[in-house]
């Protein structure tokens, strides 16, 4: 049996860089949709990105074939341009010897991803495509209730 192919877009946000900040994900499968959203009152743009992306493969059920379109040149490139195998060879250490940041979210996106073949999808951001700006919205909307209830 086939796994099942799900489309998943996403996308982060933040409010001054560290700042409160928001995430959003759309899954879409078999004509269907949900979409996830959340934010931090004190984070960074990638941190949001990559919780973006966490969170939406948790949400899989089972094992899934998953398309993960993003606007993220960190992410899509660390995977498709093998940064992370390498930091993975270097005990966490980028090509300069510094620690990778954000390894605690890097370890657990690898994590969530165990299960699941992973397509990596670069998409531009803030241009004409509808599921992708659908994401932002709910980053920055996610970002803007944290930056009023603190």
């Amino acid at each position: 049996m086939s796994k099942p192919h799900v489309i998943v877009y996403t996308d982060g946000a933040c409010s001054g860089n560290p700042g409160p900040g928001g995430w959003g994900a759309l899954l879409q499968w078999k004509g269907k949709e949900r979409t996830l959203s959340g934010s931090a009152p004190h984070t960074t743009n990638n941190r949001m990105e990559l919780t973006a992306v966490i969170e939406a493969l948790r949400a899989l059920k089972r094992p899934c074939r998953v398309s993960i379109h993003s606007d993220s040149a960190l992410i899509i490139n660390a995977f498709t341009q093998g940064w992370v195998d390498n930091w993975l060879r270097r005990g966490w250490k980028r090509a300069d010897k510094k620690p990778v940041e954000n390894r605690d979210l890097w370890e657990l996106l690898l994590e969530a991803m165990q299960p699941h073949d992973v397509e990596w999808v670069k998409v531009k951001g803030h241009a004409d495509d509808d599921r992708n700006n659908r994401v932002d919205r709910l980053a920055v909307e996610a970002c803007k209730q944290q930056g009023s209830s603190g």
